[in-house]
């Protein structure tokens, strides 16, 4: 009886560390997740703040779906909306220091996707699309 009772403990304990886990990444796929999120504070780290010049480096992004994410990583402190009155009127969007908690998480992806794309190159014989460009 003493062994399935322990038993049971740790089950529920494995089964408590395994939501807190699924809870942690789901927390981060709804702020950061989706196509565009982290491609658009890539661009934005590398010097892109108006409007268009994000649009031009985040490939295939349409300009309604660039307004959406930006207010979402608005909203999720990662950025701010900076307008200057005058004519024609400036918009600039800019980088919060919260957005360098992504800096790990954006490496970690780069050097795995770089990885992956690899395995694939090799796996399949052909040569790397991007190398082409």
């Amino acid at each position: 009886m003493k062994k399935k009772e322990e038993k049971q403990t740790d089950n529920k304990a494995f089964s408590n560390e395994c939501h807190k886990i699924l809870m942690a990444v789901s927390d981060a796929l709804y702020v950061i997740g989706g196509k565009w999120k982290l491609m658009i504070i890539i661009a934005m780290a590398r010097g892109n703040s108006r409007f268009t010049e994000i649009q031009k480096q985040v490939t295939g992004i349409s300009a309604r779906v660039l307004s959406s994410e930006l207010k979402a990583l608005e909203t999720n402190g990662f950025i701010v909306k900076k307008v200057a009155a005058g004519y024609p009127v400036s918009i600039e969007y800019e980088l919060l220091p919260y957005s360098q908690t992504l800096e790990e998480v954006v490496g970690a992806m780069t050097k795995w996707g770089l990885q992956h794309r690899e395995k694939i190159k090799l796996e399949s014989g052909k040569p790397d699309q991007s190398e082409k460009q």
